[in-house]
Formats: structure tokens, sequence, C-alpha cells
């Protein structure tokens, strides 16, 4: 198949095009290289990707995705904005994909609440973009990232897509919300199938230098205290980036589908009577923030200074995922345990940054 994937200099999006790439797919990835974090690091994401795409790579990227025979699918960067309307309408006109992965936005919870239009023409704007391509180019599947910020105020563990999620306490997780009604605008008019992934803390080798094993990892082996905010009373669903690619991919090889038992008379929230459906993607298996820490440690053979603060505004207390329809719909099964995943991403730390 041919697959725009876009944010793919991006953490999510660099492992996704990796993984569709080793399986043989053709990839055209789009970024806007912005500066929100450091420029270099998704250089060296995109530099890792072209280089397996020609087969010089050494290391032997998802070999689980292989197929007997199939080489490496080809790789194509395009550089440009979600919110470019004659851009984008233009790459669709000429690529003719079979599905799209949108995993580009404007990420981070706080920073919503300092720089609030980046997230509107992103989010937003950046969105109808890819829906209209969709629209107007018969893609068989759009797959898109929404976000576990979703479900705001709501305190009701573990998550569902059968909850309320209407409740929103920053501007980022609005947007999110708002991308899945519009998703079901134009699967119900046009017909398109789309599916919205509600990414619980995602973490491992390649992250993104703002979220906290990177911050945490920079304050361990540097001396400087780590933040602990809550006072060290959050709960977390993170997830090891190689069990939310296979979500992804598998969730992009099941396009959604019609429910055949959805009553308009008392509407489920996350199925539909058109194609579209909505799942949440975590580990299932929420871990204490201090127990994260304590195994960063462990990792590093050093203990961290800590600063407990009070809760941050646009943050929740904790996140649980349950994942029982995206396993019921695609065969979905986390199986990193948080050990594992975050060796992982210390030994590709000390190595990428000496």
């Amino acid at each position: 198949m041919k697959i725009l994937v876009t944010g793919a200099a991006g953490f999510i999006g660099s492992h996704v095009a990796l993984y569709l790439l080793a399986r043989g797919d053709e990839v055209v990835g789009l970024d806007n290289m912005n500066d929100y974090y450091d420029v270099s690091l998704k250089e060296a994401r995109l530099a890792r990707i072209e280089a397996f795409s020609r087969g010089k790579l050494s290391e032997d990227i998802y070999p689980d995705a292989r197929r007997d025979g199939t080489p490496t699918g080809p790789f194509r960067f395009v550089k440009m904005n979600l919110e470019d309307r004659e851009g984008i309408a233009a790459l669709f006109e000429a690529e003719k994909f079979d599905g799209v992965i949108n995993l580009a936005a404007q990420a981070g919870v706080r920073h919503s609440l300092d720089a609030p239009f980046d997230y509107i023409d992103s989010n937003i704007t950046g969105f109808l973009t890819i829906l209209e391509g969709c629209r107007h180019n018969k893609v068989d599947h759009l797959v898109y990232a929404s976000s576990s910020s979703v479900y705001g105020a709501n305190t009701n563990m573990p998550f569902t897509v059968h909850d309320p999620a209407d409740h929103q306490v920053a501007l980022y997780g609005a947007t999110k919300r708002a991308n899945e009604l519009m998703a079901h605008s134009y699967s119900h008019l046009f017909g398109i199938p789309t599916t919205g992934l509600r990414f619980f803390t995602v973490y491992g080798p390649w992250g993104r230098p703002d979220m906290s094993p990177f911050l945490f990892a920079d304050a361990i082996l540097n001396d400087k205290p780590i933040k602990v905010f809550n006072n060290g009373n959050h709960m977390r669903d993170f997830t090891y980036i190689d069990d939310i690619v296979r979500g992804v991919v598998l969730t992009l090889d099941h396009p959604a589908n019609r429910d055949p038992n959805w009553d308009s008379g008392s509407p489920a929230a996350a199925s539909s009577s058109v194609p579209w459906r909505i799942h949440n993607i975590g580990n299932g298996q929420p871990v204490k923030l201090m127990k994260y820490i304590e195994v960063l440690e462990d990792c590093f053979g050093k203990k961290a200074i800590k600063t407990y603060l009070p809760l941050q505004p646009g943050d929740v207390p904790d996140t649980s995922a349950s994942v029982e329809t995206l396993e019921a719909a695609t065969g979905y099964k986390p199986d990193t345990p948080i050990e594992i995943g975050i060796k992982n991403f210390v030994d590709w730390y000390r190595a990428f940054y000496a």
C-alpha cells in the first residue's frame, strides 16, 4: 500500500513509518519540522528512516513486520504544514494514497496555555485539510491520533471509550475531541472510514524531549532536581512505543465499519451507524509515577533529586486505559513491561547523547 504518515519526523510517526517500510509498504512522510523541540532530533529520526528504506541501516528494525521476499518499501519526505490547504490538496491528488495515518499535531498540554492559536492552526485547520484530502481522493482508511486528554475531568478508572469525553480541562484535549467529531461528520457525509486512537502516555527510544523520560534522564545524569508534580501521586498508563506502533498499524489494516447494533435512541459513544470508530490505545496497566522514577534510577544507577510540586493546570491526576475495543477489533495486545521499556530507553539515550 501507499501510506501517508503525517508527523513522520516525530516520535510515534517515525516508528510507524519504519514499521510500514519493514513490511514493504510505500511511505510518504510529512512533517513541518517546527522547533517546538530540538529539530536535530527530528532530523536524526528522518535520517534513520531514509537509511532504512535504502537498506543502509545495520539495525534489524521490526523483524516481526517482515514479509518473506518483500523488500523494504520506498520512502519520500515532504516538508509541509498541515494547514497548507493548496499543498495538502495537491499532495493527495498526486499520490492517491491507499491509507492515511495522521499523527501530526501541536503536542503538549501545558504549552497550550501559552500558545493556543498553534493548536487551532495545526490540530483543527490542519486536520480539516487531511479530511478534505481523504474525501476527494477515495482514501480507504484514515487513522488519526486522538488523546487520553479528551477524558478531561472524568475520574472514572479505567477510562473506556464508552465514557463521556465532554469536560475538557485544556485546549489540547479539546482539539483532539474536536477531531473525533469532525471525523464522524466526514464518515457520515462521505462514507470515509475513520478511526481515532486515544493515545495514553507513550515512551521509549527516540522519544520527545519535553516528556518525562527525557526530562528525568537529563536531571538524574546532571544532578539537577526533577519536578514531581501532584507531589508524586500521579498514576499513568505508560505504553511502550513498539506496542503502540503495532496497534496503529493493526488499526490501519482493520478499517472502521458500521456498527449494526448502533441505536440513535441510545447512541453508543465510540461507534456509529457510519464507518467511524474510537479506541483507546494504551498499556492497560497503569504505573505510579514514583515507581516509574525508581526504575529510571535503577537503570541509571543513580538516585534522582526530587522537587515535589502541586498538580499543574491542565493536568489530570491519573490515567488508565481500557483497550478492550481495540483488542476486539484488531487483536492488539501490549506486552512490554515497564522495566524492559525503560531499560531500552536508557540504553538508547546513553548511546544517542554519548
